[in-house]
This record gives structure tokens, C-alpha cells and sequence, in this order.
């Protein structure tokens, strides 16, 4: 019984760190745009390759 005395304050504390750190993603626009990114590497253009490299 007196493990509660402790794991609970910090299964509290670490519980409202995760909040916080939601909140703190959410006001900052971490979650804005979320299809982009993957997109981005998908149409992706390659850079052209020069013509004396591409002979070889």
C-alpha cells in the first residue's frame, strides 16, 4: 500500500506531461497538415541526370 504513496504522483505527473505536451503540439500546429508530408516523398520530381552520366 505504501508503493501508491509513490507510483501515483508520478503516473499523475508523467499523465499530465503527455497532456501538456499535446496541448502544447496542438496550439503550435504539429497536427495542421498532416497529408503533405507523406505526399511529398511520393510525387517527389528526381533531379534530371546529365547527359555525359547517363552514357555510362
Amino acid at each position: 500500500m505504501s508503493v501508491l504513496w509513490i507510483a501515483l504522483p508520478i503516473a499523475l505527473s508523467l499523465a499530465g506531461a503527455a497532456v501538456a505536451g499535446f496541448l502544447w503540439m496542438v496550439r503550435t500546429g504539429q497536427f495542421d497538415d498532416l497529408d503533405s508530408p507523406r505526399w511529398r516523398v511520393v510525387l517527389d520530381d528526381d533531379e534530371p541526370v546529365p547527359a555525359e552520366r547517363e552514357h555510362r
